[in-house]
Order: C-alpha cells, then sequence, then structure tokens
C-alpha cells in the first residue's frame, strides 16, 4: 500500500465525513433549539388535529395512518437502499423526517399557504384562487420550507451533510415526512365527504390515489431541491455551483407548481387530466434519475479511494472494486458472470461483504482495527464459499 493511496483514503473518509456518528443533543447549538421548538410546535398542531377528529373520524384516522405507515416505510426502505456509498447515519434521517413531518408542514408552510391564498382570493378573486393558487403559492412555501430543515442539519452535523448527493439523500426523507403528514390529513379531510357515514371507504380513495401519485411528489421534490441548495451553498467537498444549484431549485418548483395546477391545467376534463398527470410523473422521475446520476459520482470517487488501497493488499480484486463503485448495470453484470444461480448469488454477497469493508474503514478513520480485519476476512470467506463460523 503507497503512501499516495493511503492519504487519499483518509482524505476521502474526511471529506466525506463517512464513518462520523450524528449527535442531535447540541445545548450550545442555536439550531438544535430552533428545531426543537418548530417540530414540537408542529407535533402539538398534528396530534391536536387528530385527536379532535378522532371522535368522528377514528376508524379513517386509524387505517389512514397505519397505511402510509407502511408506504413510508417503503419509501424509506428504498431511499436507504440508494445511499449505498458514505452512508447518512440513521439519526440525521431520522431528525430530517421530523422536520418535514412537522415542522415544515404545519408550522411554516400550513400558515403561509393560508396568508397567501388568502391575498390571492382578496386580489384576483376566489375561483381564481382555487385554481391556481396552490400552484404559485405551494411550491415556493414548501420547498423553502423543507429547504430551512436542510440548513438546520448543515448546522447541526456540518461534517456529514458534505455532498450535493447527501442534500439529495438528505431531501428525500425530508419529503418523505412532509408527504407521509399532508397525505394522512387529505385522508382525513375525504373521511367528512359523505358526513361520516362511509368515513373508511371514502378515506381509501384518497389513500390509494395518493399513493399511486406519491412517487412523484414531495420526496422527488425536496431530493431535488436539496441538491440544488448544497450546489448554491458549496460545502467543503462539493464545489461551489450557483447556476446548477438555482436551476435545481427552480427545477422543484416547477414541477411542484404544474403538478398543483393539474386540474386547471386539464380545464376539468378527465382524459387530459390522466394523461397529463402520467407525462408529469414520467418527466419527474426521469429529472430525479438525471439529478441522481448528476450528484453521486463523488461519492464513487470516494468508494474508491476508500477501498482502492485494498486492491494492492489482495483483500479485493480489481473487477470486485469497478463493480462495487459501478451502478446499477455495473453490479448486475458482475453478477451474472457466475456460472450458474448459486455463484451469481454468491458474487452479489461478495460486494455486499466489500461494501462492508469500507464501512469498517470509514468507522475506524483508516486504520487498520480488529473489525477491518474482519470484514476483510469475510471478503475471502464469502468468496471461497466458505460457510461462516461463530465468532
Amino acid at each position: 500500500m503507497t503512501a499516495t493511496a493511503t492519504e487519499r483514503r483518509v482524505a476521502a473518509i474526511e471529506d466525506s465525513g463517512w464513518g462520523r456518528s450524528f449527535t442531535f443533543y447540541q445545548p450550545r447549538n442555536a439550531a438544535f433549539w430552533v428545531y426543537l421548538l418548530l417540530v414540537s410546535l408542529g407535533v402539538f398542531s398534528f396530534v391536536t388535529m387528530l385527536v379532535g377528529a378522532s371522535g368522528a373520524y377514528g376508524r379513517a384516522i386509524a387505517v389512514s395512518v397505519v397505511l402510509f405507515g407502511v408506504y413510508g416505510a417503503l419509501f424509506w426502505g428504498f431511499t436507504q437502499h440508494i445511499d449505498r456509498y458514505s452512508r447518512q447515519p440513521v439519526g440525521i434521517v431520522v431528525v430530517a423526517f421530523g422536520w418535514g413531518a412537522f415542522a415544515a408542514t404545519w408550522v411554516l408552510a400550513a400558515e403561509a399557504n393560508t396568508a397567501a391564498l388568502g391575498l390571492f382570493a382578496k386580489a384576483l378573486g376566489q375561483s381564481w384562487s382555487l385554481a391556481w393558487g396552490a400552484g404559485l403559492v405551494a411550491p415556493v412555501t414548501e420547498e423553502i420550507a423543507k429547504g430551512l430543515g436542510l440548513l438546520l442539519l448543515i448546522a447541526l452535523a456540518p461534517r456529514l451533510i458534505r455532498t450535493a448527493f447527501d442534500g439529495f439523500i438528505v431531501g428525500a426523507f425530508l419529503g418523505l415526512g412532509f408527504q407521509i403528514a399532508e397525505d394522512v390529513v387529505y385522508a382525513l379531510n375525504s373521511a367528512g365527504s359523505q358526513f361520516g357515514a362511509n368515513q373508511v371507504a371514502a378515506a381509501m380513495g384518497t389513500v390509494w390515489l395518493r399513493m399511486a401519485v406519491g412517487v412523484a411528489a414531495h420526496i422527488l421534490y425536496s431530493a431535488v431541491f436539496c441538491a440544488g441548495l448544497v450546489y448554491l451553498l458549496g460545502r467543503p467537498a462539493e464545489p461551489r455551483r450557483v447556476g446548477r444549484g438555482l436551476a435545481l431549485m427552480a427545477t422543484a418548483m416547477l414541477l411542484h407548481g404544474v403538478w398543483n395546477s393539474l386540474a386547471a391545467l386539464a380545464g376539468g376534463r378527465i382524459v387530459q387530466l390522466v394523461a397529463t398527470w402520467v407525462v408529469v410523473i414520467v418527466v419527474a422521475l426521469a429529472i430525479a434519475v438525471r439529478v441522481f446520476r448528476m450528484t453521486v459520482p463523488r461519492e464513487r470517487a470516494f468508494l474508491g479511494d476508500v477501498l482502492g488501497p485494498e486492491v494492492a493488499v489482495g483483500t479485493i480484486t480489481p473487477e470486485e472494486l469497478i463493480a462495487v463503485c459501478g451502478d446499477h448495470k455495473v453490479r448486475r453484470a458482475f453478477r451474472r458472470m457466475g456460472v450458474d444461480r448459486r455463484d451469481r448469488r454468491r458474487r452479489g454477497h461478495t460486494l455486499d461483504a466489500v461494501a462492508d469493508v469500507a464501512d469498517a474503514l470509514a468507522a475506524s478513520g483508516g486504520r487498520d482495527t480488529p473489525a477491518v480485519e474482519f470484514a476483510r476476512t469475510e471478503v475471502g470467506r464469502i468468496r471461497s464459499g466458505v460457510p461462516s463460523t461463530p465468532r
């Protein structure tokens, strides 16, 4: 292992913040108290709302909370899956989810939306406000409200949010919290559409619709917006790119605005509304994939620098390094090189073990520790197909 390779490994771990823990309780940090105050107020507002309606719509609330909870868990798992490089600690994504679910929604965006829509109604008329107000107001107030959560998290964890990809992942969790809380309230409002006579069935229509279209909603908007915000600000591991940052933030707002204005754009025609829905969802997903591909190369470079020296000492092969640092196509091609199904599965497990070596090295700051040595041993054991033995 050359001195240069070792230095690059240490620099990659330092620059990426990989392996660092997250401490939420920071009484000397003003950002902690701002977060705690606003989230607490949001929790109080949300719980008060649900408790006040539980007497009349308790069943609808229970069903929507459970279903949206499962739905959120699936998105949570997917977002964690794509964060396969310098992974964010669980604590920071939980804190991001909490801000999106409670502070960004009920303390910031709800108040701003109500005030702005009231002004539109007075200035331009109630019908115009109902048709176009949400498409003009919500993209600004809600994306900024979620983006403020990212700024607080940078203040709470400056050594963890270092790249635009970090902004993309944390932004997705900010949006996930916002979306789940908002969807529960939408379901609650639908439960009363028939005076509560058929509350569960009435709420379920909204639940299924929100689940179907949620793939291109707040999770996606805030992921793109927060990636842009990191580019706009610049971070130690991400050079400042003002133009790119503003473009991504504007794109997220534009997608949000078009989505909120679909009914007005379709002119009340159902066929045109559904067709526009499909087009907007496809375009939004394509943009999200593009932003992911734009931000992830720096993360892959960090992973390559951390694992590169392991090739020299024989822990991993050059092919394994390329595969673990590559995209899903590269990893799939590596697995398919196996001679049979069992061998392909073994090759996939080997890549997981190689990633574990990177995690262990990041946690140790690049030093050789018992955990690192064990992870290295596991790569060889899994590659050779030797059964595991108790530690």
